[in-house]
């Protein structure tokens, strides 16, 4: 795991893997959270089951609507949407 990944399972465990803790702890959306989620889950080896395309399309919009209301960068938009796969 990267350190990025592993400060995610640190503040995942702390939290009991309640997803709103970890949100406001890492200051991310629910998307976020669960794309990070997968993406360790990924590199541990698991499968991980792809989401419905309706699903990843939400996801993204969500993101492009963050951007556009000023809640997050252009570097993190792009960070987020690769994370989305």
């Amino acid at each position: 795991l990267t350190p990025e990944q592993k400060h995610f399972v640190e503040v995942f465990l702390k939290s009991r893997g309640n997803i709103k803790e970890v949100e406001r702890e890492l200051g991310i959306s629910y998307p976020t959270v669960r794309g990070r989620l997968d993406n360790v889950l990924e590199a541990m080896g698991y499968r991980v089951e792809q989401e419905d395309q309706a699903e990843v399309s939400r996801q993204r919009r969500h993101i492009l609507e963050q951007l556009a209301n000023g809640e997050i960068g252009a570097d993190e938009a792009v960070k987020l949407l690769k994370n989305l796969g």
